[in-house]
């Protein structure tokens, strides 16, 4: 069964320690934290504070997608904050294999996220430093879009990529019980779903259908 991380950024802000046990409680394995600076991408959302508030109410991993410039340098504030998975922007890091191995030191998990067109073949060259690839299935900086169906090829070649090595492909974007199934058949290990669980009249019920989504192959 993949990996499924609930993202935060479509639960109710107002009730956010209820959502976010609701996806505890309905088998959700991580929880996606999407941190964006208005630069990078143009939305806000949240910063350390939050997410050390939203570390003392789960002891669910916390993963945390920084969509921001100078990530390098603002890394660990959200490692402090109580972050078990730091994703940087392959196109936001200009230091990337340092900035990777910098938050592995700190003790994280190092993941890279890829815009829909940054090809995988960037990160050729720092594949020993990565625990991670974040495929982006949509545009980042807002939730509720539509996915992009090229994702799918990308994560093929992913895994071609990273053939022996262990390193978890997610995927974040548009996800619900179709674009995710195509998600797990192509190779993706995680699935990040938004809008799909949270503005659904079911949450529990969505995370179970994605919990349930298995490659071909494992069918016996």
């Amino acid at each position: 069964m993949p990996l499924i991380a609930p993202s935060i950024l479509s639960a109710d802000f107002a009730n956010l320690e209820r959502d976010i046990r609701l996806a505890e409680e309905a088998g959700a394995d991580w929880i996606h934290v999407d941190v964006m600076d208005g630069h990078f991408v143009p939305n806000l959302t949240l910063g350390p504070p939050v997410i050390r508030r939203i570390r003392e109410i789960t002891r669910l991993p916390l993963d945390v997608h920084l969509m921001i410039s100078n990530a390098e340098a603002m890394f660990q504030h959200y490692r402090e904050a109580g972050a078990d998975i730091l994703t940087v922007h392959q196109e936001a890091c200009v230091h990337l294999q340092r900035t990777l191995a910098a938050i592995r030191q700190s003790g994280a998990k190092a993941g890279v996220a890829l815009n829909p067109s940054t090809q995988p073949e960037t990160l050729q060259y720092v594949i020993e430093d990565l625990d991670l690839v974040l495929v982006m299935s949509v545009n980042p900086g807002y939730g509720g879009q539509k996915f992009l169906s090229s994702a799918t090829q990308k994560i093929v070649r992913l895994k071609e990529m990273f053939s022996g090595r262990s390193v978890w492909i997610e995927v974040d974007g548009g996800i619900q019980e179709d674009t995710g199934r195509l998600c797990i058949q192509a190779g993706a290990e995680v699935l990040v779903a938004g809008s799909y669980v949270y503005h659904s009249s079911d949450p529990v019920k969505a995370i179970h259908n994605l919990k349930q989504l298995v490659h071909p192959a494992s069918v016996v």
